[in-house]
């Protein structure tokens, strides 16, 4: 297939353009490097399996050649309320990558004739009264909030796809994406796992806010882009989570990676949240994704950890 791929040079865009390549499709990738990272694609530049157009997707799209699937991903995603390339400190152009670029992407995908996939996120759940979150589960997200901005770009993306599905036949799929990790993460995306991970390699204190009670589930990257890659060939047309349901607290999460990485400052707390509506707890239900994709994660903590760290210590100029 010949595949366009938005958000090509983000984390899980670029990773999922090695995958697909690998198994030999052809992609195209657009991106305007707001928040993605050129040194992400540079290595796929000159393969004559991939194209690149630098673009904003909340202006028109147009590709020449025939598309035979529509991947959409470009979406501030990072949480960090001090990154300036996160969702607090780019609203407006995260409400139009998820509405426009949806509206535009979809719009690809119909005059194609081609398979759609859009990259939603389990924040559509918001802070959760549920556990562990289905596909059914309606969410409980504040309209109003500075959350909102991501989660009801993402909830109105989800709608506008279901819409064009239903009544233009659009050949759809949704996935939800719960934590993911790995490889070409930004530092200072904000998450648990690059704030972690960057302060043990330094060998500085893991700071936890609050109690470090609330909960979250890590899936390593080549896992998650398994399971899309599956549903894409799939038939399933409602939303399926991909996300590994090893539910852990946030300070064992913390000591986790003091062990794998042999930090000995362990940690210290801080009171409150990270940020605004910060979700308490967040663990997947993938019945449907092992019923209908066959999927289960395989990498361990630990396992994707290890692989993690070289790109960390890299980037942080550690030996």
């Amino acid at each position: 297939m010949r595949i366009l791929i938005t958000g090509v040079a983000g984390f899980l865009g670029s990773h999922l353009s090695d995958k697909l390549i690998a198994d030999g499709h052809d992609v195209v990738g657009l991106d305007n490097f707001v928040t993605g990272n050129q040194n992400n694609i540079a290595h796929l530049m000159g393969n004559e399996r991939f194209s690149f157009y630098s673009h904003d997707v909340s202006n028109y799209i147009f590709v020449p050649g025939k598309i035979d699937a529509v991947m959409h991903f470009a979406s501030p995603a990072s949480p960090n309320p001090e990154s300036p390339s996160g969702y607090f400190n780019l609203p407006i152009q995260t409400m139009k990558a998820g509405a426009l670029g949806t509206h535009n992407a979809l719009g690809v995908a119909k005059a194609n004739n081609a398979k759609f996939l859009l990259a939603s996120t389990s924040e559509i759940y918001g802070d959760p009264a549920v556990h562990p979150q289905p596909e059914t589960y309606a969410g409980n997200v504040d309209p109003v909030g500075t959350r909102a901005v991501y989660d009801e770009a993402k909830r109105f993306a989800e709608s506008l796809t279901m819409a064009y599905h239903r009544y233009h036949g659009v050949d759809t799929r949704i996935v939800r994406i719960f934590n993911t990790y790995g490889p070409r993460m930004d530092l200072e995306d904000g998450r648990a796992l690059p704030n972690f991970l960057k302060q043990a390699l330094l060998g500085q204190q893991l700071t936890v806010y609050g109690e470090g009670k609330q909960t979250r589930s890590f899936c390593y990257v080549d896992d998650l882009v398994d399971g899309i890659v599956r549903l894409l060939h799939s038939d399933e047309h409602l939303p399926v989570n991909i996300g590994n349901p090893i539910e852990m607290t946030i300070l064992e999460f913390a000591e986790a990676i003091n062990r794998v990485t042999d930090n000995k400052a362990g940690v210290t707390f801080k009171p409150g949240q990270r940020s605004e509506r910060d979700p308490q707890r967040r663990q997947p239900d993938i019945t449907r994704a092992r019923n209908i994709l066959g999927w289960d994660p395989q990498v361990t903590l630990d396992d994707g950890l290890r692989r993690t760290i070289p790109y960390f210590k890299e980037k942080l100029g550690i030996a």
